[in-house]
């Protein structure tokens, strides 16, 4: 056995089923062992892209993604992913062919030091020295991805060490890493002052974020809301831990979140933050949310808690098993005039628009998109307008809402998009972008067409990068500069090219026949819709 047939014994015995990338030489003996199994390769059309496939696979399944990229400008190429990844916690391993061993630091043919570029970017990187070691690398690299706070891991392979023959291949069944001891399991003590605040509290709310997904843990914290009726609100990568009709979500914070969630948030006595990282996005002014207030941190990185704001109760776990531990405690608490109270917040505060009727309202069609969609359905909302729209609007009912919230990178929805329908093939998978991050990611429409991956695109199309102009808009009063995206290809023609189904809306007429035709049968299809240049979200 050769270090590259080792690689790929190695993601068997992880239960990999798919690998997204794009061959090299550097990388090429490990693309070559492959074919001996029954793992499925895709060959994505960026690299980029890889990491954002294997993203999307992760999410849905829970299951670590696997990305594989050639040395040098395939290498360079990931980074944007596996950033993407790192800023919102989601386990990936990438691996990276290198080119041979004494060759390095000797800046040939496509050589990059990809362990030191992404050093910010990973929770680990490996430089793999010696072929025997390759077993134990990479059962640690699964582990390290998807044990406490998830995150991407790069294992940089040199040719010379995929081509060299192991002296014996034996994959470990345990993990004992001396320095990587991650928290799980909450501190009993802090775990009861929380119960003693709860019950005193008058006015408590629980802000979720992301890491309530990813620990898997949403039934756990809603059974724990309704039976002690408790308000919740979200960040942007919280959103789909309640359904959004739940008589307790009150929906998004942050600065293109609801008005009564911000407002509920700021005016509780009791906020219990829930594997959120407390960023700029969703509290734009941190000491707002001490105010007056005792604040709950729980997040299974202790470096989180009190990074950006401090907390009175510090609560380093996993929220699953901290909800769980919760859910063991008995205790009383009453705050019905405080539920009144966000009622008639999210009656009388709802954002209201005024779309211009020779246009798709994309606020609208969401909305609308989002009532026939099916119950588990995955939606992936872009970058840009389209994306605030989308967490303002789509209806989640018992399925995923995935975007990239940390990084905000635009292009991210279609790729993913094609990795959580590959993960999840029976469910409903629709990517929603806007005209400038389609553009990002339309090449990926060949790797739909070539593996068969049914996912479903929208495009609400208005000729701008339209969160940038809209910035234009408030802050140079109307001087835009770089936003007009005049020169985009005609979708129609570009849908035939790639053997899809087509559709254009170009206002509300008959949205509702044209919704349900999309969504209609098992094919790709793209829906162009055409909405208002200066519309703003």
């Amino acid at each position: 056995m050769i270090g590259a047939d080792a690689i790929v014994k190695c993601l068997e015995e992880e239960g990999v089923e798919y690998v997204f990338g794009y061959p090299g030489v550097a990388i090429c003996p490990f693309y070559n062992s492959i074919l001996e199994s029954d793992i499925q390769t895709i060959l994505i059309r960026t690299e980029q892209n890889a990491a954002h496939a294997a993203s999307g696979l992760a999410r849905v399944s829970g299951k670590v993604g696997v990305c594989a990229v050639t040395s040098g400008p395939g290498a360079t190429n990931v980074i944007t992913g596996i950033a993407t990844a790192f800023a919102d916690s989601i386990p990936l391993v990438c691996i990276t062919g290198q080119v041979n061993s004494e060759l390095i630091g000797s800046d040939v043919f496509q050589e990059a030091d990809i362990t030191g570029a992404v050093e910010s970017f990973v929770k680990y990187s490996y430089l793999v020295k010696d072929v025997n070691e390759i077993p134990r690398i990479f059962k640690e690299a699964f582990y390290i991805a998807n044990s406490g706070r998830r995150g991407p891991v790069l294992i940089d392979v040199p040719i010379d060490i995929q081509k060299a023959a192991l002296k014996k291949f034996a994959y470990p069944e345990s993990v004992n890493l001396r320095t990587y001891k991650p928290t799980v399991k909450g501190h009993a003590v802090q775990i009861k002052k929380v119960i003693g605040e709860l019950a005193k509290a008058k006015r408590p709310i629980i802000c979720t974020g992301g890491g309530v997904l990813l620990s898997g843990a949403e039934k756990e914290l809603r059974a724990f809301a309704e039976k002690y009726n408790i308000p919740v609100v979200s960040t942007m990568m919280g959103i789909g831990v309640m359904p959004t009709k739940h008589p307790m979500y009150y929906g998004m914070v942050g600065n293109n979140g609801k008005p009564y969630a911000n407002r509920a948030m700021n005016e509780s006595d009791l906020l219990i933050m829930v594997g959120a990282r407390v960023a700029d996005r969703a509290v734009s002014q941190p000491d707002l949310i001490t105010e007056n207030k005792v604040l709950v941190h729980i997040d299974v990185d202790p470096a989180e808690i009190g990074k950006n704001v401090g907390a009175a109760i510090p609560l380093v776990g996993d929220a699953k098993y901290i909800f769980e531990d919760i859910a063991k405690e008995e205790f009383s608490c009453e705050h019905d005039e405080w539920i009144k109270t966000l009622n008639q917040y999210r009656d009388t505060m709802g954002k209201k628009r005024n779309p211009n009727p020779a246009y798709v309202d994309p606020a609208e069609f969401i909305r609308l998109l989002s009532e026939k969609m099916e119950d588990d359905a995955v939606y992936v909302a872009d970058v840009g307008q389209n994306q605030i729209w989308s967490c303002a609007y789509h209806i989640v009912k018992n399925g995923r809402f995935l975007t990239t919230g940390g990084m905000g990178t635009m292009g991210y929805s279609i790729p993913a998009a094609m990795g959580a329908k590959l993960a999840c093939p029976d469910r409903q998978v629709i990517a929603v972008c806007g005209d400038g991050s389609f553009q990002m990611s339309m090449m990926e429409l060949a790797t739909m067409r070539q593996f068969r991956v049914p996912v479903k695109i929208i495009v609400l199309k208005n000729n701008y990068l339209g969160m940038v102009r809209e910035y234009q808009h408030y802050n140079y009063k109307d001087n835009y500069s770089v936003v007009d995206l005049s020169g985009s290809p005609d979708l129609e023609k570009l849908a035939m090219a790639y053997d899809m189904k087509f559709m254009r809306l170009f206002n509300m007429e008959n949205v509702e026949d044209a919704i349900g035709e999309f969504l209609s049968g098992e094919e790709s299809i793209l829906l162009e819709c055409v909405i208002d240049p200066m519309d703003l979200v």
